[in-house]
């Protein structure tokens, strides 16, 4: 099986147990976060630990950081739950979209690149991200249009593009950000654990940083 293949099953597989955890209820959706983070701490802990081998106080610093962080991550993943969880599917579109639109303009267009940090990010790439992180807003409206349901009508209005588009650059720094680890670290991946793609934190480094972000943005704003 090459890896094309692979990352076309294991995404599959992913979309499934995150729908099962997003729309089953809260309890399952709690359950799913610890496990992820459990997940994260390990992968971020192997990173940390590649590139200050022997600096335990330096080590313990990042693993006290980031086990606070993932707390903190479980504990807005969890009130942001509602039922339907639609706000959630949003964020996480939002994300989706972004990678997407950054992967497939970066490699249409190409041009100048974006950083050292992470060479194979480009500007065009970054400006797609940007683009691309406003679909989320068109699909709900056409679902809101289509069906009348008013779980939808939220996440459907024009005032949502300055939000879409800030957690956008969120999505994008946190990209950045698990890459400068990695590339101290020495390491294409932050993991094996997901075939065809690496680690789980390499899937969803921007999405992290983006749930913490748009929690606060609900809070201060609407």
């Amino acid at each position: 099986m090459n890896n094309l293949s692979k990352r076309i099953i294991t995404s599959i597989i992913l979309i499934f147990i995150l729908s099962i955890s997003l729309f089953y209820n809260k309890y399952i959706w709690l359950f799913t976060l610890i496990l992820v983070s459990l997940v994260l701490f390990i992968e971020f802990n192997n990173l940390v630990n590649k590139i200050w081998k022997k600096e335990k106080i330096i080590i313990s610093n990042f693993n006290i950081f980031s086990l606070l962080f993932l707390l903190i991550l479980i504990y807005v993943s969890y009130k942001l739950y509602s039922n339907p969880p639609m706000g959630l599917v949003f964020i996480i579109l939002i994300c989706i979209f972004s990678d997407t639109g950054g992967y497939v303009i970066g490699n249409l267009i190409g041009g100048k690149k974006l950083t050292k940090i992470s060479p194979n990010k480009t500007i065009s790439g970054s400006i797609g991200s940007f683009l691309f992180s406003l679909f989320p807003i068109v699909i709900f409206w056409w679902l809101y249009n289509y069906t009348n349901d008013l779980s939808f009508k939220a996440e459907s209005s024009l005032k949502l593009i300055p939000k879409c588009l800030f957690l956008c650059l969120i999505c994008q720094l946190g990209d950045l950000f698990i890459s400068y680890f990695k590339r101290k670290a020495k390491v294409e991946d932050t993991g094996s654990i997901l075939p065809g793609h690496g680690g789980l934190l390499d899937r969803i480094d921007g999405v992290i940083f983006v749930i913490p972000t748009a929690y606060l943005i609900d809070k201060i704003f609407f």
